[in-house]
């Protein structure tokens, strides 16, 4: 069985309401880590930029608007299949996506076969991911020092 399910879509970057661009965004799931996804956005002249949230808000937000905090998604239309709106915030800073709801489905899809949705808790590796986390963190302060 595979642990890491990857996929590459298309995203647009909305700049603002009249100016958008289409940037590469590389989507990942891990097994070792059942509860998230992680979408690493590709923009221009900078460095990629990785977020990571529940997957089962990823899920939600195909249909209804979900999120709390710094991840909001929400279908452009009540329609199916419609656009999906994703904002991420951090503090005053704002991004803000619109993607295709099916690459997003075929995606969901292909992390439930290796990990089933509401089984998660079997796969989990609560230590082992709070470890890899103390590490990236760590490593994060060593390189900016």
């Amino acid at each position: 069985m595979r642990d890491t399910i990857q996929a590459e879509l298309l995203m647009s970057f909305l700049v603002s309401d009249e100016l958008s661009f289409r940037i590469p965004v590389e989507l990942r799931y891990e097994a070792a880590d059942p509860y998230a996804v992680r979408f690493t956005f590709h923009l221009p002249g900078d460095a990629p930029v990785t977020w990571a949230f529940a997957r089962e808000l990823l899920l939600d937000g195909l249909s209804t608007p979900s999120g709390d905090g710094d991840v909001h998604i929400r279908p452009i239309s009540q329609r199916p299949p419609s656009d999906v709106f994703i904002r991420l915030q951090v503090g005053a800073e704002c991004a803000a996506f619109r993607a295709g709801a099916a690459p997003l489905v075929a995606f969901l899809n292909r992390t439930d076969r290796v990990v089933p949705l509401g089984k998660e808790e079997w796969y989990a590796d609560s230590d082992g991911s709070l470890d890899a986390a103390l590490d990236r963190i760590l490593a994060t302060e060593r390189n900016a020092g």
